[in-house]
């Protein structure tokens, strides 16, 4: 397999998106630089079968790996997903049957496959799960295995440490995730894996265990979370109604891009698009020299909405998005026609309102599409009326209608 050296690719592989890189950045590209084909993994718990633009970081980073011709591995957790991973939680997960595991991987290779390619032939991206080595360690491997670390070590973890001094209770069953996850490194033999930070602990085990067992370097590639630089908060929250799902439909994958604050635009351009770093660093200029940023955030809805669906899902999406904000500001400040029923006939509707003399004129005006609720052309003169719909008749008369309760 031809590997790529191009260093301006390579350069934006060590620099986008990237938190920290274990033992070093210069160590790292020196390898990319090297010629040589490196596997790279990430690991995947199926505790949810969601998968958000928060997510899509890592495989962001593995696509471009693959595409200069490196190994790519997507390994499923589905033996240490019924242990549950205590990263960055302040009470033990719940651990999850071997149903439930099965159930959450059902549409997780269809969503993370609208970012890598599983159907490459010439440098196949493989889909493996490591209950495949796990399952078959004996209690006397898994005493081996915890010989590497010490009690202090394991305790001094962030999560654990947090829990400690609460007074959580911490179960000794926890100890064996990171002890499991690093052994995932030995079993496929792989150059480096790539997570979140609050896996690097984890993926730092590995490491340690790749270098005792089998006295091979691991690089560990921690990626940037997608956070609101003011606030700290996270931009992809599930629990807090902010995820964008990588399967939601194009409207409602629009408008929640369009939800995220301002001051996260420009690294959600960086962490979660394909858009290259020079287009984004115009995009930083436009910006700074007074843009709009509700302009900027439009561009970015776009550029999502084309990825996981198409371009003009991605025109409609936005067409929809801008006529129903219209709609809204319009009827901040517009007058008001209560109606007794949803359903309507809009010549005789027109007539009552006034926008036209008789059904005779009301009708040329359909025709002429000249009739527009919510900014849809209205074709048919059978209509159902929402509370809070907006009648257009030509340019100069418009209408809020309320259903009376």
């Amino acid at each position: 397999m031809n590997v790529s050296t191009d260093p301006k690719r390579i350069e934006e592989i060590v620099t986008r998106s990237i938190a920290e890189i274990y033992p070093t950045r210069d160590a790292f590209r020196a390898a990319l630089s090297s010629g040589k084909q490196l596997t790279f993994y990430v690991g995947i718990d199926p505790t949810a079968d969601y998968v958000h633009l928060g997510h899509s970081t890592n495989y962001l980073l593995l696509e471009r790996l693959h595409r200069l011709g490196h190994k790519i591995i997507v390994l499923v957790g589905d033996f240490t997903a019924m242990i549950g991973d205590p990263s960055d939680k302040t009470s033990m997960r719940v651990q999850l049957t071997r149903e439930q595991v099965q159930e959450n991987l059902q549409t997780f290779k269809s969503q993370i496959g609208k970012i890598l390619d599983f159907d490459a032939t010439d440098n196949p991206i493989e889909f493996k799960f490591n209950s495949e080595w796990l399952s078959s360690l004996t209690f006397q491997d898994a005493v081996e295995l915890a010989s590497n670390f010490t009690v202090q070590q394991m305790i001094e973890r962030d999560a654990f440490a947090k829990r400690m001094a609460a007074k959580k209770p911490l179960y000794v069953h926890e100890f064996f995730y990171p002890l499991m996850q690093g052994y995932d490194s030995v079993a496929m033999a792989v150059d480096a894996e790539v997570g979140g930070t609050d896996q690097t602990f984890n993926m730092l085990a590995g490491r340690t265990l790749l270098k005792r067992y089998k006295d091979k370097e691991k690089f560990v590639i921690t990626t940037t979370l997608l956070e609101n630089p003011l606030t700290g908060e996270k931009l992809m929250s599930k629990s807090l109604g902010t995820g964008v799902g990588l399967n939601e439909p194009p409207k409602e994958m629009f408008a929640k891009v369009m939800r995220l604050p301002d001051a996260g635009v420009l690294q959600t351009f960086v962490d979660c698009t394909r858009l290259s770093m020079d287009e984004i660093a115009a995009i930083r200029k436009e910006l700074e020299a007074g843009t709009n940023p509700r302009d900027i955030k439009l561009r970015l809805a776009h550029e999502v909405v084309h990825m996981y669906h198409s371009e003009a899902e991605a025109d409609t999406a936005r067409d929809q998005w801008l006529a129903e904000v219209s709609n809204k500001e319009l009827a901040a400040d517009m007058p008001e026609h209560e109606l007794a029923r949803a359903q309507q006939d809009m010549f005789d509707l027109l007539v009552e309102l006034g926008f036209a003399a008789t059904k005779s004129e009301a009708r040329r005006l359909l025709q002429q599409g000249a009739i527009r609720l919510n900014e849809q052309k209205v074709t048919e003169p059978a209509v159902t009326i929402a509370d809070g719909d907006v009648l257009h008749a030509g340019k100069r008369h418009t209408v809020k209608l309320i259903i009376r309760k």
